[in-house]
């Protein structure tokens, strides 16, 4: 039970202190680091070029820049797209254009993650791509073809890694099993190869996944013989707490959507930071205050929808941090504005109508006649042309027969939506015998 106690000391998961330290070590991904290949050449004489490398999760691409962190004698630094925006890597950037000018030190930037930068971020890179300022190797899950700038994707290399097979993945479980510094060699656990087959099964080519499977699967056979049935459990637990996490997703956005509802901006505001300093999309985020807008404001305040929709856009060119000064002006605008769920009812009745079946048909005088038989059959005719009539307005029925009287917009008196409703009872509180000029067949 020492040996179990010092063992518990280490902070580190075991994904992580299983990293391969050298190439020899990494497994899979023969094609591009085998013998004889040219990025296990440039990486074992130190002449790296700036490439991307793209491949699903786990892998081995944040390992393969360890490798490289520890092979290069330039100075490598790891940056997460996830975590920081274009103004620390703008710092970072010229600190190396100024290394390289004064001392011809090589900077090799690790930028993890790299299509969560939107494209305006991409660009601050590409001088100093194209000026070999730095290396640059940036990791991406994403196709670079559609989410690499195209300038930036031309001026480096793209390696594609492949999901590992399920014999990489119980390779890299025996070598956690037996290795004594690094993984459980001084427990001498109790672990089969089919246990070991069968998380390497579950761990769907995913190297981090399998090792995290098997972490707390023996956490949950205390360290003793690891069973299929523990394997399972531990999926299970895991599987929970991504779910717990998507929950607390859902939760923020709901919280944030229902205090901007109840005007209140400082609840408002907690769940926005709590969202954007926990790594959420901030375009997420956009789309949600547009949908505010239009659901909780509505046409109390128009401008409420064009605000929001700039803050996407400030989202789009900015990205994180930056933006993060918009999404919250946008939400304290939408917390103050006077609210109308007008819209939103209006809509979901109308939508309720068309989901009753037996769509009924568009009165014929509506109808576009686009040919002379369509004229001749009585498209068109009959149409009050509006513009022919004094204040541009004609008392007309426009709805089907069947729904003839029926309303489903209801404004209120909030806001501006009190200037809709007192115009729309002026028009249709009045009414007209005026005949129309002459545009019986004309559309508006």
């Amino acid at each position: 039970m020492e040996q179990v106690n010092l063992w518990q000391e280490s902070s580190l998961p075991l994904a992580v202190r299983m990293r391969p330290r050298t190439l020899d070590e990494f497994v899979g991904e023969e094609k591009i680091l085998g013998k004889g290949t040219w990025l296990r050449h440039a990486i074992e004489t130190d002449r790296l070029l700036s490439m991307i490398l793209f491949g699903p999760p786990g892998s081995g691409k944040t390992s393969l820049g360890e490798i490289i962190r520890n092979r290069t004698s330039g100075r490598y630094i790891y940056f997460s797209a996830a975590v920081k925006g274009s103004v620390d890597l703008k710092k970072i950037l010229e600190d190396a254009k100024e290394r390289k000018r004064k001392a011809g030190e090589r900077t090799v930037i690790f930028v993890d993650e790299i299509h969560r930068f939107n494209r305006s971020q991409q660009d601050v890179l590409l001088p100093y791509v194209e000026n070999a300022d730095i290396i640059l190797i940036g990791s991406t899950t994403e196709n670079p073809s559609f989410e690499i700038n195209a300038a930036l994707l031309s001026r480096c290399k793209v390696v594609r890694f492949d999901k590992l097979s399920r014999d990489n993945i119980v390779e890299i479980l025996k070598r956690a099993v037996n290795d004594p510094e690094r993984g459980y060699g001084k427990l001498r656990l109790g672990i089969s190869e089919s246990v070991l087959r069968e998380i390497a099964e579950l761990a769907q080519g995913d190297a981090r996944s399998a090792l995290n499977i098997l972490s707390l699967a023996v956490e949950i056979a205390n360290y003793g013989e690891v069973t299929v049935e523990d394997v399972h459990k531990a999926t299970q637990r895991l599987v929970l707490r991504y779910d717990k996490n998507r929950e607390e997703h859902y939760d923020l956005i709901s919280a944030l959507h229902k205090s901007i509802r109840g005007s209140e901006p400082n609840a408002a505001l907690y769940y926005l930071a709590r969202m954007l300093e926990g790594g959420e999309d901030p375009l997420y985020i956009a789309r949600r205050l547009i949908r505010v807008a239009t659901e909780d404001v509505g046409l109390a305040d128009p401008n409420a929808l064009v605000l929001a929709v700039s803050a996407y856009h400030s989202c789009h060119f900015l990205g994180m941090p930056e933006c993060d000064l918009s999404l919250a002006e946008t939400t304290i605008y939408l917390c103050a504005a006077p609210k109308s769920n007008a819209t939103y009812k209006a809509y979901n009745e109308a939508k309720e109508e068309t989901q009753k079946g037996g769509y009924d048909e568009v009165p014929l005088r509506f109808r576009n006649p686009v040919t002379k038989l369509m004229a001749s059959q009585g498209y068109g005719k009959g149409y009050k042309y509006p513009h022919d009539y004094p204040g541009h307005f004609v008392d007309e029925v426009y709805l089907p027969p069947r729904l003839v009287g029926r309303q489903f917009y209801h404004p209120t008196e909030n806001g501006f939506e009190k200037e809709i409703k007192r115009r729309l009872e002026a028009l249709w509180g009045k009414r007209t015998d005026v005949e129309p000029k002459s545009h019986e067949n004309t559309e508006p």
